[in-house]
């Protein structure tokens, strides 16, 4: 996904997805510890206000993953035909 254009992956709806995944796996983490969350917190987390969303989204799947977060594989098998579709991945 790095190396698509930006404007489509955000016109096609696919960075959108991919955010939603990484978001909902930072609140199943969160819900887990017991902890309080919102989605300004998942947001903040991920430092979103960089420029380079798409390493950010990568960077947070990483650290999610190291503290047990689970992803939606529904969710993630759509996106990936979703970006298969579109050749941002083989």
């Amino acid at each position: 996904m790095a190396g698509q254009d930006f404007a489509d992956l955000v016109s096609t709806g696919l960075l959108k997805d991919v955010e939603e995944i990484v978001v909902d796996a930072h609140r199943t983490v969160y819900a887990r510890a017991a902890q309080p969350w919102s989605r300004p917190a998942a947001y903040r987390w991920l430092r979103y206000e960089d420029p380079a969303p798409v390493a950010r989204l990568a960077e947070g799947v990483r650290r999610l993953r190291k503290k047990g977060a689970n992803f939606d594989a529904g969710a993630v098998d759509k996106a990936c035909a979703k970006a298969r579709k579109r050749g941002v991945l083989n």
